[in-house]
């Protein structure tokens, strides 16, 4: 694969290997991602304080900065799971604000987090039928030529395959939480039942779920050794 050719590393499974590590943070950028998010949606769903538990998550968040900022690293997934609070919290004062108790509160804080992961799996599904995956792009974000793995049949299928597992957790999510939403917004379901198994879902569905996928991904680059240099 001519692109590759001069990099530091052999294989293409090593360049992505390295570009999934600086684009999910790692353990640490996992963790500081998940923590505010779980503190928000444990509390809400067990006191419906939304205030209280907005409270309690941004000053987890911003523990997580402060020491992001002494030793002079990114914040970035400290921000991303502060966005994450705001948008749900901001849904869920808009039900407030209309008259909707601590349940539909509840529901509308979930809200977003659906829409994100519907949104996100189509736009990645999409990218894998048309054969531009996205983790190709982690490729040539090394290679300072952004659509030059697409030369290389092998490199677009280990793309793909690695873009499939990236989705999966989004799909997942999707598929359990949805229904359940939808259940509960238009009383299928005890309003109060439904918060509650979103509750669960969110926290288990999270960072374990993201854990596991990414351990899928690190065992099926540790299979494939794709040359950097090979041709199509």
């Amino acid at each position: 694969m001519e692109q590759l050719t001069g990099t530091s590393v052999g294989t293409v499974e090593e360049v992505v290997r390295g570009q999934l590590a600086t684009a999910l943070g790692g353990r640490r950028g996992m963790l500081e991602a998940a923590v505010p998010t779980a503190a928000f949606t444990l509390l809400f769903v067990t006191t419906h304080h939304l205030r209280t538990s907005l409270a309690i998550a941004i000053a987890c968040a911003a523990v997580l900065l402060v020491v992001r900022i002494v030793q002079r690293s990114t914040p970035q997934f400290v921000l991303n799971s502060l966005v994450g609070i705001g948008i749900g919290g901001l849904f869920a004062y808009r039900a407030a604000r209309g008259g909707g108790d601590a349940n539909d509160q509840a529901l509308a804080y979930f809200l977003p987090g659906i829409l994100y992961n519907a949104a996100y799996s189509v736009v990645m599904v999409l990218t894998i039928v048309v054969r531009w995956p996205v983790v190709g792009f982690m490729v040539g974000g090394v290679t300072g030529d952004p659509t030059g793995w697409r030369q290389d049949r092998a490199v677009v299928r280990l793309c793909s395959r690695l873009t499939w597992l990236l989705v999966l957790p989004c799909v997942v999510r999707v598929a359990v939480q949805a229904p359940v939403y939808l259940a509960g917004r238009n009383g299928w379901w005890d309003e109060s039942s439904a918060v509650a198994t979103l509750g669960v879902a969110k926290l288990a569905m999270g960072w374990p779920l993201q854990v596991a996928a990414l351990a899928a991904m690190v065992w099926l680059l540790s299979r494939n050794k794709t040359p950097a240099d090979s041709q199509a």
